[in-house]
């Protein structure tokens, strides 16, 4: 009953987004209110914690509405200075095969858009561009957000991974255990059952598309050119993994892609590994109306900017993160510092409610605010222009805030229910021991579709994780399993859950004009986000069963 009760503000935000097509910052509200009432009632927590607890969660909610807001703006600050518009035509010419063509625009370009911005911009710009060059634009949309995976987890230089551990810090310090060094071992366990699968993610996104948008609706043109699509898949991978592993979470896919991008745009412009035969879609006559797009979305623009001038910005964004993310180099530690937080202590009067805002080393602040404004320069931008990108990042900001306040709330309130009079564990301990228990020994098996179900009704692998890695972590420890290998699950599970999400699809078809096939699209991703899926938890539950756990607490 306790657990039923406990899931009860998640299955309403589920029924509500999923059932009634409600927004995130609609229905997570309305479920912190009702966790709010459970709190007080079932759990028997006076207000003052109900209402502290709920307010530190706002707090934390503003580390990763700063990461979010910068990443838009630099998008916004691209598109306003025409350099978006000179990196998208800069793709033009290298090569006629279609295939090549989603593999480098979805796959390696979308990876890097990821890395440095995520938060479903990728996706939302690769569609776009592949209509240009010629796709049917539900193929465009398709692959581009199946490629839209891998890399997510990492996107927007890690806050996904920051989200996890927002949420389960305090556990990790109240056990002993260093937060730093979870998210380390998250981030190394995180990228190599990603990496092991997403080797194969751009062969499988073509399938979809050869099989679903090919003359010969054939899986074999895409195996044809299986070579390259592995290639470019471990091109991407191997920096991937290796940089989660030594650097941490802010930048395996932003150097996955800044690497594997140039050698898989020579290879494809020195015809290694590409297929002999070049392959192409129907004739335009011949698509199927749902392929069409029913607005006109144009052509992918021009520009008289130069292509050096145009990825100064990203160049900058990767060299600063660097400088800023090693600690040899001194400014980590600065950046990081305590002297430059701000500090908001005893929330409420509640002793060691401690709200802390390390500003300066958020990568939203710097670097991607910072090259905001350096961009304003360094491309010669009108005071139009700059007062645009900034209204438009403020517009597009609002809904993911109200969400994220709500969200971050109403998990900060079922982690800390614990602090009541019916000496009753913690939301989250309930839920988590009622899973343990139905699931028992197969939970390895549930847990990455747990973050797809986050990613699907949030339509962020972040709000997933700020929702859902607590309950992961709960569950390991009840059943005895390496917290860190399922909260792992989770964080891949969540980026998984990016094809199918439903922020994700809408925002993909508005942008190509496929405006009525969301739900096409959702019922073939599906395919690949199973398969992705049971992949990594297969992976992962032999390493459980086979009694290794990297990091015990």
């Amino acid at each position: 009953m306790f657990a039923f009760m406990a899931f009860l503000p998640i299955l309403v935000t589920i029924i509500l987004m999923v059932g009634f097509n409600w927004a995130a910052k609609k229905a997570l509200p309305l479920a912190w209110l009702l966790a709010a009432i459970i709190a007080l009632t079932m759990w028997k927590m006076n207000l003052i914690s109900v209402l502290g607890y709920s307010i530190f969660g706002l707090f934390k909610a503003l580390d990763v509405l700063i990461i979010i807001f910068g990443a838009i703006l630099i998008l916004n600050t691209l598109k306003q200075s025409g350099a978006m518009a000179t990196i998208n035509n800069g793709f033009n010419g290298i090569t006629k095969d279609r295939r090549i063509q989603a593999v480098i625009i979805g796959w390696m370009f979308g990876a890097f858009i990821e890395g440095a911005a995520g938060f479903g911009t990728p996706a939302a710009l690769a569609g776009p561009l592949l209509v240009g060059l010629g796709f049917p634009p539900l193929a465009a949309a398709m692959v581009a957000l199946i490629f839209n995976s891998t890399p997510v987890t990492f996107g927007a230089v890690g806050t996904p991974v920051y989200g996890s551990m927002g949420t389960i810090g305090a556990t990790l310090e109240g056990m002993g255990a260093s937060p730093e060094t979870f998210k380390m071992v998250l981030s190394m366990w995180s990228a190599i059952p990603h990496g092991i699968v997403g080797t194969f993610i751009p062969l499988l996104g073509l399938c979809l598309l050869t099989k679903f948008f090919g003359k010969e609706r054939s899986i074999k043109p895409a195996l044809e050119a299986a070579p390259f699509a592995i290639f470019a898949g471990l091109a991407f991978v191997i920096p991937y993994i290796i940089t989660a592993a030594l650097l941490g979470p802010e930048f395996p896919s932003l150097v996955g892609a800044i690497i594997g991008l140039p050698i898989v745009l020579f290879a494809a412009q020195s015809g290694f590994l590409v297929p002999k035969k070049t392959w192409d879609f129907p004739d335009k006559s011949e698509w199927e109306e749902d392929w069409k797009s029913v607005i006109d979305t144009g052509d992918i623009g021009e520009s008289k900017m130069s292509l050096f001038k145009a990825w100064i910005p990203y160049v900058l964004i990767a060299l600063i993160l660097v400088i800023t993310r090693i600690p040899a180099l001194g400014l980590k530690a600065l950046l990081n510092s305590d002297a430059l937080a701000i500090q908001i202590p005893n929330i409420l009067g509640i002793q060691d409610l401690t709200y802390v805002l390390k500003w300066a080393y958020l990568p939203g602040t710097i670097p991607f605010i910072l090259v905001a404004l350096i961009t304003h320069f360094v491309h010669g931008m009108n005071k139009e222009q700059v007062k645009n990108a900034w209204i438009n990042t403020f517009k597009q900001i609002t809904g993911a805030a109200i969400a994220l306040f709500a969200g971050v709330a109403l998990v900060q309130l079922m982690l800390n229910s614990g602090v009541n009079e019916g000496s009753l564990p913690s939301m989250m301990t309930a839920m988590a021991e009622a899973a343990a228990s139905i699931a028992g020994q197969a939970f390895p098996f549930f847990s990455p579709f747990i973050g797809v179900l986050g990613a699907f009704m949030s339509g962020s692998n972040t709000v997933s994780n700020i929702l859902f890695s607590s309950f992961q972590f709960e569950t390991a420890t009840i059943l005895g399993m390496p917290q860190v290998l399922l909260v792992a699950l989770q964080n891949i599970g969540g980026a998984v859950g990016n094809m199918i999400c439903v922020n994700n699809i809408v925002a993909v078809c508005a942008t190509v004009g496929t405006i009525g096939a969301e739900g096409k699209l959702i019922r073939r991703n599906a395919i690949p986000c199973f398969i992705y899926g049971i992949a990594v938890a297969t992976f992962v539950a032999i390493l459980i069963y086979s009694g290794y756990n990297p990091m015990p607490l």
